[in-house]
């Protein structure tokens, strides 16, 4: 099947990024994949990534990984000839977007009443920490401080742990956000030619880490009142999701002979082919998760996880996971991410892209996540840049030479 490579959907759409780190960085390579033309904006140290472990040959891995396709441009806002270049670019844009606080964001020319007095028809997305209302408005904060402070470090707690963690290691905080600024960007976009002046949109990491617990985020009157962060009251909740992970079945991992499969049984005939494959009869299928009524009930319920366990241990991955898959039951074996990235099912998709990053050569990276009319869209393969690679194009394109 042939790429989407010509009419992208944000063909023509010059987006500023003056963002850093993840959320901001990540919303922009999206937007071109989707085919926008992206300048990143650096000060002349450059985006606090370029320096952040892990290193490979001398480039940060997780900078080339949120920043191919675009174009690295540094002016220093500190100086008036280079907030000039930048308000002359500002002139040029569609988009907008950075996650600089807003005192600093009017330092630099970035707030919202210089954007609009030098293009009203620019797009604007800005990322904050805490959102743009409230007493923590002006607070510095990053994806781990919105995990603490959203209750999502308490979302997942395990038996004996002892201080909360990020699942994983992974800034869900941030990568939700720049989802969502992507999001934020395409409404303005639509949106734009039925207004005097493009609209200023914020996303928060905040709100985002507060999205990625919709399922649990409803309060009812009769709820209990709120119960601080306390080290007796994540004992209390490791102690009870364990009790609750080792009564159900149809809804985990396991172990086999030689690895590990997931299996995923969301609906009752899902489950009940699950049984029928290993022989057991379960009579909680129904309602895996109903409240235990009795330590009676807690013992008899954990004997059939017990017992599925053990069956699970007695094969391997393959083996089981061919036997579910014909018993149209989910179930993959557990891999990691260098698995992943070289397996047939991701390259068929084209989930990811192989690309030339001068001085390192061919590196292989997340390729575009859609398709249009069937096909996938072509990713962008424009390395990430180094920092300050355009600086001669992109000024004199705006009547500014600068070696």
């Amino acid at each position: 099947m042939e790429s989407h490579t010509t009419g992208q959907p944000l063909s023509g759409i010059r987006v500023l990024d003056y963002s850093q780190f993840v959320a901001g960085p990540l919303a922009t390579m999206l937007l071109a994949d989707l085919g926008a033309e992206v300048i990143k904006v650096e000060s002349p140290r450059g985006d606090a990534y370029r320096e952040y472990e892990p290193l490979g040959d001398g480039q940060s891995r997780r900078f080339i990984a949120l920043n191919r396709g675009k174009r690295s441009l540094v002016l220093d806002l500190t100086k008036d000839s280079d907030r000039a270049a930048s308000q002359a670019l500002i002139g040029t844009a569609d988009v907008i977007v950075h996650n600089m606080p807003g005192v600093r964001a009017e330092r630099f020319g970035l707030s919202r009443e210089a954007i609009l007095e030098l293009n009203p028809q620019a797009v604007v997305a800005t990322i904050s920490a805490f959102g743009t209302e409230g007493p923590l408005a002006t607070y510095t904060g990053y994806d781990l401080i919105a995990q603490a402070y959203s209750g999502l470090l308490f979302a997942d707690p395990r038996p004996g742990q002892k201080i909360p963690q990020r699942c994983g290691s992974i800034p869900l905080a941030d990568i939700t956000t720049g989802l969502m600024t992507v999001i934020s960007v395409l409404t303005g976009v639509i949106d734009r030619p039925r207004r005097d002046t493009a609209p200023h949109l914020n996303v928060s990491l905040l709100g985002s880490a507060l999205l990625t617990q919709i399922q649990d985020l409803v309060r009812l009157e009769s709820d209990p009142p709120a119960q601080a962060a306390t080290v007796s009251l994540l004992h209390d909740r490791g102690e009870a999701k364990g009790r609750a992970d080792e009564l159900e079945p149809y809804y985990g991992c396991y172990e086999t002979a030689d690895g590990f499969v997931a299996l995923a049984c969301l609906n009752v005939a899902q489950r009940q082919r699950m049984g029928a494959a290993l022989g057991i009869v379960d009579p909680w299928l129904k309602n895996p998760q109903a409240p235990v009524l009795s330590e009676v009930e807690y013992q008899q319920r954990l004997a059939i996880k017990t017992v599925v366990a053990e069956k699970l241990r007695d094969g391997g991955s393959s083996h089981w996971v061919d036997l579910f898959r014909a018993a149209n039951v989910p179930c993959v074996e557990v891999r990691t991410l260098e698995a992943a990235f070289a397996d047939e099912q991701v390259d068929k998709n084209h989930l990811t892209q192989k690309m030339e990053q001068p001085g390192i050569g061919e590196v292989e990276v997340i390729g575009s996540l859609m398709t249009i009319d069937g096909a996938p869209l072509s990713a962008t393969t424009r390395p990430a840049p180094s920092l300050g690679e355009h600086n001669r194009e992109i000024l004199t394109a705006l009547s500014m030479p600068r070696a």
